[in-house]
């Protein structure tokens, strides 16, 4: 009967002892090929892995340039093409003390305008915009394509991007940062409130760096938001108002935005500016304010939500037409001091300011249907609502004497003009049938 432990190796003990070593030495071959297979395997995952975290620093993939390793130093190098474009972009036309503007949030509302009145001056431009689904992507490819046509070039990334940005940096001479991107509205943060702490702060920080460590360093103007003055009861809001007090996690981190402002200009150097946005509306506007859906609703004769706050009081609104927010813009960025610091270092005290841009007259949210139905000639269905808590706050109204002495500000366009222009637009971009739209979110009132 044969022996169960020898059943494979034949009786001969010369030939049992050569099969014996040609069986071990099939199984260690075995071995070290299912080893070498789990390595690859593991080193493939691992390089995949690695692949789907630089494409995730740069939403743009690849396109753009690829990420490198330089003695354990992760680096970004560009494509010549896109070099050539950022570079084309940022080519001054005008003579008289140009400047060069990286457009943070440039695909975005007020960031296309900026853009728009900087480049048409003659000023070198770039955008920045990370084409985020907060609201529909095809309106921000739109104002992509337009820039375009106007000699702006916008890249896709997000602003949290340190080796892209270092990148611009060193391959143009930055003057001026206007800092427009940032996750917008209100009610979004009861959903989605990591997005205000990624671009909000997160963002704004990693764009601070970068700028303290350029040099020269750019001066910077970016937008806080008339949000910041919360529960307050007195108005006009002035720029010396108590801002402690958010209503809204959005405006929790324009607040946390403005200190954070303090401290980079404390340490480091960096002139800043800040700009106080008072519900701006217009052409290109965001699909996600009010006078936006009312519009789109009107015209498809659905209802709309007008909400009302404490003992049925109708909100108001210091609703600002874009024009004169982008006045404001420029003059920021003309009247900015240089950076007082070099290399991350500070040299001597640098400028910080803060001011209001707002229209000063406030105006209720029904008088806002009532000129609607006026440019569209329809009646809309109103559905009168109380205020839901969702952080939003009944009135805004702007104190912007700062800003008329120190920049020269001056609005000039009413409700009643400012849209009609907007209609004329949007009959023209959508037509009477008005879109359909994606990752658009609820209604929102303020900014």
């Amino acid at each position: 009967m044969p022996s169960s432990t020898h059943d494979n190796f034949p009786s001969t003990p010369g030939k049992v002892k050569m099969e014996r070593s040609n069986y071990f030495g099939r199984v260690a071959s075995r071995w070290h090929s299912t080893a070498s297979a789990r390595l690859l395997g593991c080193s493939a995952l691992l390089l995949a892995f690695a692949l789907v975290v630089l494409f995730r620093v740069s939403s743009s993939g690849f396109a753009d340039g690829g990420y490198f390793s330089n003695n354990g130093v992760l680096t970004f190098k560009p494509t010549l093409m896109w070099e050539k474009q950022v570079r084309q972009s940022c080519l001054p036309t005008r003579g008289d003390n140009p400047m060069v503007v990286l457009v943070t949030g440039a695909a975005g509302f007020v960031g296309t305008h900026v853009s728009l009145a900087l480049k048409k001056r003659g000023d070198g431009v770039v955008g920045i915009d990370n084409f985020n689904s907060y609201y529909e992507i095809s309106l921000k490819r739109a104002r992509q394509e337009h820039l375009a046509t106007h000699g702006v070039f916008v890249i896709e990334a997000d602003i949290n991007n340190a080796l892209l940005l270092k990148s611009l940096f060193e391959m143009v001479q930055i003057t001026h940062v206007m800092h427009l991107a940032a996750q917008a509205g209100v009610r979004y943060a009861m959903e989605n409130p990591g997005s205000y702490v990624h671009s909000n702060i997160a963002g704004l920080v990693n764009l601070f760096e970068i700028c303290k460590a350029a040099n020269p360093q750019p001066a910077i103007v970016w937008a806080s938001s008339s949000s910041v003055y919360g529960l307050n009861t007195k108005v006009p809001f002035s720029e010396v108002d108590r801002t402690d007090q958010p209503a809204s996690l959005y405006a929790a981190t324009k607040k946390a935005g403005e200190e954070i402002a303090h401290t980079y200009n404390h340490i480091y150097g960096l002139s800043i500016t800040g700009l106080r946005f008072f519900t701006v509306y217009g052409p290109w506007g965001r699909p996600d304010m009010a006078y936006f859906s009312f519009t789109r609703d009107i015209l498809k004769g659905k209802p709309i939500n007008i909400y009302q706050g404490a003992n049925n009081k109708d909100l108001a609104r210091d609703f600002t037409y874009i024009d004169d927010i982008v006045k404001g813009c420029v003059a920021s960025l003309d009247t900015a001091e240089r950076s007082t610091g070099s290399g991350g270092k500070k040299t001597g005290p640098a400028q910080l300011r803060i001011f209001n841009l707002g229209n000063t007259s406030p105006v209720t949210v029904p008088t806002l249907v009532d000129i609607l139905e006026k440019y569209l000639n329809m009646k809309a269905i109103r559905n009168i609502v109380k205020m839901p808590r969702n952080g939003d706050v009944p009135f805004t109204h702007a104190n912007v004497s700062s800003a008329q002495t120190q920049l020269n500000y001056k609005p000039i366009t009413d409700l009643d003009t400012g849209l009609k222009k907007f209609v004329k637009w949007y009959l023209s971009y959508y037509g009477d049938n008005t879109h359909h739209h994606s990752g658009l979110v609820n209604q929102e009132p303020i900014i």
